[in-house]
């Protein structure tokens, strides 16, 4: 059996599973903890991660991905980000302005930055999904006018 890194095995088994960008965001900020009384706040919790390869490397391994991904969205064009929005709230099951508003720091159970994100992070991502979630508001507009 050919050893590998938590790193390599959470891309391969786990963030290749999940298609989307922003389905991605949304598992990531759903493994960090915001329960004191389990572990320190904003720690990440994956089991079989940890099992296999230990607390300390499964962490790291997590919160390398997931400020890797959130810098990746920071950098992906609006217009391939609203195709994204298509394809996570499909996955979803919701529709894609009830995803969007999900994802709008709303949700108190999802932690969708990093630890110590880098600076203007959380603005910049907040903004993006701000614009998203207008965006895809007016295309609902759009399509109602057209329709009718």
């Amino acid at each position: 059996m050919k050893l590998r890194s938590a790193i390599d095995d959470l891309h391969d088994n786990t963030v290749e599973a999940l298609d989307g960008s922003l389905r991605r965001l949304e598992y990531f900020g759903g493994l960090r903890s915001r329960e004191k009384e389990k572990k320190r706040d904003g720690e990440y919790e994956h089991w079989g991660l940890s099992r296999v390869h230990g607390d300390l490397p499964a962490m790291k391994a997590l919160a390398q991905t997931h400020r890797s991904l959130v810098s990746q969205i920071l950098a992906t064009p609006i217009r391939l980000l609203l195709q994204d929005i298509d394809t996570s709230s499909a996955l979803a099951g919701v529709a894609p302005v009830d995803y969007m508003e999900k994802l709008q720091l709303q949700n108190p159970d999802l932690n969708l930055l990093p630890p110590a994100p880098g600076a203007g992070s959380a603005r910049h991502l907040n903004s993006v999904l701000q614009a998203l979630s207008a965006l895809a508001k007016s295309r609902i507009r759009s399509a109602t006018r057209r329709a009718s």
